[in-house]
């Protein structure tokens, strides 16, 4: 008999869930991780006494009640409402696209008057490209227009997404933006989830709850030592990158990915939210967190002296660099699949996660999932 049931490689919040209901099931797990510490893309790190979201900021929201009280089952989460802010030019906007925006757009103050307003652009854009012989929108420029006409998109939209992706809105497809949604009510909350929130203590502490008595090894690249872990454990979760695990023998898959820029400053609140975006093209990075607001609100904020900001910068993905966001265009899909049927034969292995299955997701869907993959097994 292997000494575990199941090896579990990555110590993020998909292979952490997968490890607790494990645990819970009374099966023997070894999780791995080539960091030096377990969470993954959620990891705090404690700088100032302040939660520092050290590879970007996580907002955990769903939906699903039963998800919810599974993670508020680990560690309490509190009332964080996210309401990011956009500056464009030094113009603040509220998002997501609300009366507030409207109305700091416009000067509009109902709903009606929002509404004719972006049909006017919507239908001026139309007649544009009706013009020029375009009878659908070939590009995410064209779809933005078509979808909320001119000042939206060039304020709002046009800067940040070529910042993001690293090429004019001309050159990426138009499906990445099939809809933008519009909301004719003044709700600055990004989220149409029922329950959002940031864990109490920090991410850390959800982590720490899920690998509870599960052991633990930190700073184990596995692809370098599979033949020793696959010699003890039955099954292998593994939670990577697809490509990497079969060696790149289709090629590499395209990210994108992020730097980051932490600061310490020297004031109680530097900001007044917890994320703002920068809109404009000419400011290279696409947006500004301060952390302290994630978890600290009223009083709290001027009892902690000092705050920590995180600029974001996007870039291509290399080798070396943190994948963050799969390109999943027509290329990159047909590559994948190729790794999937593969992934598919194999007999001791299983596959899941972000990177994994090469597709973006939230952190409430990754916990769902970990939980239907885990109890299809015990099944």
């Amino acid at each position: 008999m292997k000494r575990y049931d199941y090896i579990i490689v990555g110590a993020g919040l998909y292979g952490a869930t997968f490890a607790y209901i494990m645990k819970q099931a009374g099966k023997r797990c070894l999780v791995l991780d080539r960091r030096p510490y377990t969470g993954g893309n959620i990891y705090c790190e404690e700088i100032e006494g302040i939660n520092v979201h050290k590879y970007g900021a996580h907002i955990f929201h769903t939906s699903n009640k039963e998800v919810w009280d599974f993670v508020n089952a680990i560690v309490e989460f509190n009332r964080y409402t996210n309401s990011p802010i956009a500056n464009y030019k030094g113009q603040y906007f509220n998002l997501p696209f609300n009366m507030n925006t409207f109305y700091q757009m416009w000067g509009v103050k109902t709903p009606d008057e929002a509404k004719v307003k972006i049909e006017e652009q919507k239908a001026d854009a139309m007649r544009k490209m009706a013009a020029e012989g375009i009878e659908n929108p070939r590009n995410l420029e064209e779809q933005a227009l078509a979808l909320v006409g001119k000042d939206i998109y060039e304020k709002l939209i046009k800067g940040y997404t070529e910042k993001q992706w690293g090429r004019p809105c001309t050159e990426i497809p138009a499906f990445i933006i099939k809809r933008l949604p519009l909301r004719f009510v003044y709700d600055n909350n990004y989220f149409n989830d029922k329950y959002q929130g940031i864990p109490i203590g920090g991410y850390n502490k959800l982590i720490n709850g899920l690998l509870a008595g599960v052991e633990v090894r930190c700073d184990v690249d596995f692809l370098k030592v599979r033949k020793e872990y696959e010699a003890m454990g039955e099954k292998i979760l593994f939670t990577g990158a697809i490509d990497e695990f079969y060696a790149y023998k289709f090629g590499k898959l395209a990210y994108r990915t992020i730097n980051f820029e932490h600061e310490i400053i020297d004031t109680t609140n530097w900001q007044g939210n917890a994320v703002v975006n920068y809109t404009e093209a000419e400011i290279p990075y696409t947006r500004i967190i301060e952390h302290k607001h994630f978890e600290m609100f009223g009083e709290e904020i001027e009892q902690c002296r000092r705050t920590v900001i995180s600029k974001e910068y996007a870039t291509e993905w290399k080798a070396g660099m943190e994948p963050y966001y799969p390109i999943n265009d027509d290329e990159n899909n047909a590559i994948y699949e190729k790794y999937e049927h593969l992934a598919d034969q194999e007999k001791k292995y299983i596959f899941g996660g972000r990177l994994a299955e090469y597709k973006y997701y939230d952190m409430a869907p990754i916990v769902e999932l970990a939980i239907q993959r885990a109890h299809h097994l015990l099944s």
